[in-house]
């Protein structure tokens, strides 16, 4: 049998059983992660539990499809997508996460604290990214610091290439260059 599908009947056969008040779900993740595992014959990082977490929606009704068929058919090509998608997700991460030891190889000596602070910020938002883009106003709460303080920081970490800008005035908004968020290519140096 192939692993995703003992995976899926895994998951699936669990959580029909439903043996807890609580956390059947949770458990159900773990059991197809670790039949994922085993079907692999070594350790694998997935993020299955929280893909579906994303869209519990979807998942209770391909759960419950089968309550009323009996027919696994639809949960296991839906169970089928979700590791594809944490996978595709766990792999974007992989991605993030080199880039920001290259980010910070790069440019960590060339920053000051403030700036180091701020660019840590606008990591810890991972693969979504900070919301709009940062501005000054943002800068000025994350560093802790003057207006025009600011405007110097950020001019440097433009100039270094450690952020990028875009717009003008108040619309200026500032990003991590080579949209950080999906690429792994190595910084400006």
């Amino acid at each position: 049998m192939p692993t995703v599908v003992h995976a899926g009947i895994a998951h699936l056969y669990f959580e029909l059983i439903h043996p807890f008040e609580d956390g059947n779900g949770r458990i159900g993740r773990t059991n197809a992660e670790k039949a994922l595992a085993v079907g692999a014959r070594q350790s694998l990082t997935t993020a299955l539990s929280s893909t579906i977490e994303r869209d519990k929606k979807a998942y209770y009704q391909a759960s419950e499809r089968v309550n009323s068929s009996l027919d696994i058919t639809e949960w296991l090509l839906y169970f089928s997508q979700k590791i594809l998608e944490a996978q595709g997700y766990v792999q974007q991460m992989i991605t993030f996460v080199v880039y920001k030891a290259r980010y910070f190889g790069t440019y960590r000596v060339r920053l000051n604290d403030r700036q180091t602070k701020v660019a840590l910020r606008l990591f810890r938002e991972g693969l979504t990214g900070f919301s709009g883009g940062l501005s000054a106003e943002n800068y000025i709460r994350i560093a802790k610091t003057s207006r025009a303080t600011a405007t110097r920081d950020l001019a440097e970490m433009v100039e270094l290439g450690a952020l990028m800008k875009q717009g003008k005035l108040r619309h200026t908004r500032y990003y991590l260059p080579a949209d950080a968020r999906l690429s792994a290519e190595k910084p400006h140096e």
